[in-house]
């Protein structure tokens, strides 16, 4: 009997965006921004919350950038189910508009040079890779991906990840060169949570500051010392130490908002920042 490659299934298809692919695309429609000239990036920061509420400032963020043929996203475990350092391990993430496969060459890199581990379990329920595939799909229906799932990291060791991921990423970029990066980093976050819209703003403000930076130590120590609710804490950092390795030079902030702006209540928002390192 043959092995079948894992295909991971929506989880939230219908809940956080349209699980009809023809709702699916008047809703990307709305998202993304046909006018910007997209430029070549190294990473990306983008808010994963319901499209109702980040879709427009996510959409903007994927607008910015070139997307090659591999992409890396990183999310938060939101769950607690699987290892810290999960990496889905081959076949394809289904989407209502079709699949987008593993980079299994990327994948293989990645376990070899930053002790991430296959596992699925950290993946099954987690929303925050999945609510990006729709708009990376949309900006290059060819890129396939490597999925990793970060949980209960200190620096030291979302240092040594970022490091690694650099490493994988170098290993395969020296393959085929080119003056453009063939890999982006994706960073899957929110930022603050469940805070008046003006402390969300103000603690917010004190961690995009050490990203834009490009200041990944003290961007987690930021977060750590003001108790700042950015559930993405440790993917950004991890990729923008990825990013730092690789040569980024330059960070900017695409936008920022809150869930406030939607519902009205500004007293208990959830906020959402985007941005592109260069």
């Amino acid at each position: 009997m043959p092995h079948l490659e894992p295909h991971r299934l929506p989880a939230v298809a219908d809940r956080f965006y349209p699980g009809d692919p023809r709702a699916l695309h008047r809703e990307l429609e709305r998202c993304l921004v046909a006018a910007v000239a997209p430029a070549p990036a190294r990473m990306i920061l983008a808010p994963h919350a319901g499209y109702v509420y980040s879709g427009a400032l996510a959409g903007r963020t994927w607008s910015q950038v070139h997307v090659p043929e591999r992409v890396i996203v990183l999310c938060p475990n939101h769950t607690g189910r699987g290892v810290r350092r999960s990496i889905w391990p081959g076949g394809a993430w289904d989407t209502p508009d079709g699949p987008v496969p593993i980079a299994a060459d990327l994948t293989d890199a990645l376990v070899r040079h930053a002790g991430l581990q296959p596992d699925t379990a950290a993946h099954l329920r987690e929303h925050a890779i999945e609510v990006q595939l729709p708009f990376l799909r949309a900006r290059n229906p060819r890129a396939e991906i490597a999925a990793v799932c970060l949980g209960g990291l200190d620096l030291v060791e979302c240092q040594a990840v970022g490091l690694g991921v650099a490493a994988a990423i170098r290993e395969l970029e020296q393959r085929a060169p080119d003056s453009a990066p063939q890999v982006l980093l994706a960073a899957s976050s929110d930022m603050s949570h469940y805070t008046s819209a003006d402390e969300a703003a103000a603690l917010d403000r004190l961690a995009l500051d050490r990203l834009l930076a490009l200041d990944p130590a003290g961007l987690y120590e930021t977060v750590q010392r003001h108790e700042i609710s950015m559930c993405g804490i440790l993917p950004a950092t991890v990729a923008l130490v990825a990013a730092l390795e690789l040569g980024a030079t330059r960070a900017e902030l695409v936008g920022y908002t809150h869930s406030g702006k939607v519902t009205g209540d500004t007293e208990r928002v959830v906020a959402y920042a985007g941005a592109v390192v260069q």
